[in-house]
């Protein structure tokens, strides 16, 4: 969906547009974050050729099962309208606005919104994209205690296209319906912000890096992880020897946003630097009271509050009125969603 640079020494695409002021939220964590968190692979294809076969991931008692549709998997350049979605919905709700999981979609805005050009094939390619979100499907379980919940859901649940006359007819419009899944997602502002700089990345596993960064590092100092455990979890097809390769021209070239990144050779771990680029976007929220986690560990049994307060300081968006009361809450529903660790 994305033309490439044909520069290969240019570690970013261009910036097509730079008169654009964007504000992204990321699908992937928005998606992610509650529901399948502990899954260790992605569900996005990161591969340029179609991806047709089942994929089924497993974490310990957690399962993940992608079918595609016979055009292929979603990819993660499809991810992309789901971010401009996203991006709308948030923007509206912050206004106060009543907000819907069905979104009109402006073709050439999302084209400048995305960083991509907007020549016929652009929006052409926008078409095949929609209907890879829409075909496909995704299965998982959620166990808490002794039960075990399985959920099938889409990306999307249907689009509607309206273009010129013709075959070869510019796409003018779209309309899509989020499902419940992804729409109850944003709802509950389980959404992080993206770095402008992400549509820029040139290549899909450098994209699938910096989102593993942002989930895992967040607003720490910094983050490190071996780089069999990062290829596993990048859902990456490359040989192990090849990705070491990608890996250390990311260190090399230190264009990934928001974060510095590092390989030590000789423990062969890949860390991760906040570059603090983060810090004006974060809500102010005040310290909370020490009896608060008396709470907290009452309300999530047998997890470290402390470990499940970075998580809630990264997860929201907006300073809450009682920021106590909503700690608490958040620890309530992460433990009825994972149970003990």
């Amino acid at each position: 969906m994305v033309t490439e640079n044909t520069n290969d020494l240019a570690p970013l695409l261009p910036d097509r547009h730079p008169q654009h002021d964007l504000f992204i939220c990321d699908v992937a964590d928005a998606v992610l974050k509650d529901v399948m968190q502990h899954m260790e692979h992605p569900f996005y294809s990161l591969s340029k050729k179609p991806e047709t076969a089942v994929k089924r991931y497993k974490n310990g008692n957690h399962w993940l099962e992608i079918t595609p549709s016979v055009k292929g998997l979603a990819t993660i350049y499809d991810k992309d309208i789901l971010i401009y979605c996203i991006s709308q919905i948030m923007a509206k709700l912050k206004r106060g606005e009543v907000v819907s999981p069905r979104v009109r979609i402006n073709s050439h805005e999302l084209l400048i919104f995305t960083n991509r050009g907007t020549s016929g094939r652009e929006y052409l390619s926008l078409m095949d994209a929609l209907d890879r979100l829409e075909g496909t499907r995704i299965r998982t379980n959620i166990t808490t205690g002794d039960e075990e919940q399985i959920d099938g859901f889409g990306l999307i649940d249907a689009s509607s296209i309206r273009r010129k006359q013709g075959l070869d007819g510019r796409l003018l419009w779209c309309e899509i319906k989020l499902s419940d899944w992804v729409f109850n997602a944003i709802r509950n502002e389980e959404v992080l912000t993206l770095h402008r700089d992400y549509f820029r990345l040139r290549k899909p596993v450098e994209r699938r890096v910096y989102e593993l960064a942002r989930k895992h590092c967040g607003q720490q100092k910094s983050w490190k992880i071996s780089l069999k455990h990062l290829l596993m979890k990048s859902g990456s097809q490359s040989p192990e020897k090849r990705f070491r390769q990608m890996i250390k021209q990311l260190a090399l070239h230190d264009h990934l946003p928001d974060y510095q990144v590092t390989f030590d050779d000789e423990a062969d771990m890949v860390i991760f630097e906040n570059r603090g680029t983060m810090v004006s976007a974060l809500p102010s929220v005040p310290q909370l009271q020490p009896e608060t986690y008396d709470h907290a560990r009452q309300a999530a049994p047998g997890w470290d509050v402390r470990y499940l307060e970075r998580e809630w300081r990264d997860w929201i968006v907006e300073p809450p009125r009682d920021a106590d009361g909503a700690f608490v809450g958040f620890c309530r529903k992460w433990f009825e969603r994972r149970g003990r660790p």
